[in-house]
């Protein structure tokens, strides 16, 4: 019996493993559009680890498709899997698959090593609650640090694009050079300024492309500016004083920003102090005490 428990383990960790790939190359990797645009790269013979976590995707693409869902539930996982920087058509059914192929590990593991009992209703209800929190989670996280970068990058952007509207630039092309001069610092902000870039040369209105903007990142900060370009395109007012006048109510939210951070850190750190750094304060002031009272009085 034993032997058949190390066994259950050791497939399951196998197949977690093959799980926790396929993931990262859901969430961390991008697909390579210049290498397939040019078609010329033949594929290496030799063992690549990218090329085995594309394997394992074939088999959790599928595997995804199995669950039924509907339309609405479909469009807000691919709203979601964009605002997290994933692009990727049959996103959601990777996202599923892992779904699904987590549950069924957890559910091996639990079983395995016995952890909450062998109640076989306790241990599906345990490994589909976290066979589905867990990657929700993990994309829910990679949504926060994006719009977080998308903020910290904008005031840096609309400075760069006030001088480069006053220099001469039209609005367009401003766009595009600030994608490009923020693409080490902002990455994802160069993102979707060069996204945007694309669909007016594709021949989308600036307004439309504008709203998508917007849209696909969902940060707040980036809706205002993206109307305050839309009403400043249709009532034909001045670009390079709107921008700075904008600018300027972003450089004062980014530094009340900073202050509202910089109190809540006296508040954030109380919990640390309470239940780490005071007991062992406690023991190294009052411990040698407590030994002498136990020596001369006990």
């Amino acid at each position: 019996m034993d032997d058949v428990r190390w066994i259950f383990a050791l497939g399951a960790g196998l197949l977690f493993a093959a799980v926790f790939l396929s993931g990262y190359a859901l969430l961390m990797t991008r697909p390579n559009i210049e290498e397939r645009l040019r078609g010329g790269a033949k594929p290496k013979r030799s063992f690549d680890f990218l090329s085995l976590v594309r394997r394992s995707e074939k088999v959790l693409k599928p595997l995804g498709e199995l669950l039924p869902r509907s339309p609405e539930e479909m469009t807000r996982q691919e709203r979601r899997l964009v605002q997290a920087g994933i692009r990727r058509r049959d996103g959601p059914y990777i996202l599923y698959g892992v779904k699904i192929a987590l549950a069924i590990i957890l559910f091996l593991v639990l079983m395995a090593t016995r952890l909450i009992g062998t109640n076989p209703l306790l241990l599906i209800a345990v490994s589909i609650l976290f066979g589905a929190l867990i990657p929700d989670l993990i994309v829910t996280r990679l949504i926060h640090n994006r719009k977080d970068g998308l903020q910290r990058g904008l005031p840096d952007a609309l400075d760069l694009a006030v001088v480069s509207v006053e220099a001469g630039l039209g609005l367009d092309q401003s766009l595009v050079k600030i994608g490009e001069e923020l693409k080490k610092v902002y990455p994802a902000l160069s993102e979707e300024l060069n996204l945007y870039s694309l669909e007016v040369n594709a021949g989308r209105k600036r307004a439309d492309a504008l709203r998508n903007l917007g849209q696909r990142t969902d940060v707040d900060d980036l809706k205002s500016f993206v109307t305050v370009l839309i009403q400043t395109d249709r009532f034909g007012t001045s670009v390079a004083q709107s921008l700075r006048v904008f600018a300027d109510g972003m450089r004062t939210k980014r530094r009340q920003r900073a202050e509202e951070y910089a109190a809540k850190m006296s508040v954030k750190m109380i919990p640390p102090l309470v239940f780490f750094i005071f007991p062992a304060i406690f023991v190294v002031v009052l411990g040698p005490a407590a030994v002498a009272i136990v020596r001369n009085l006990l």
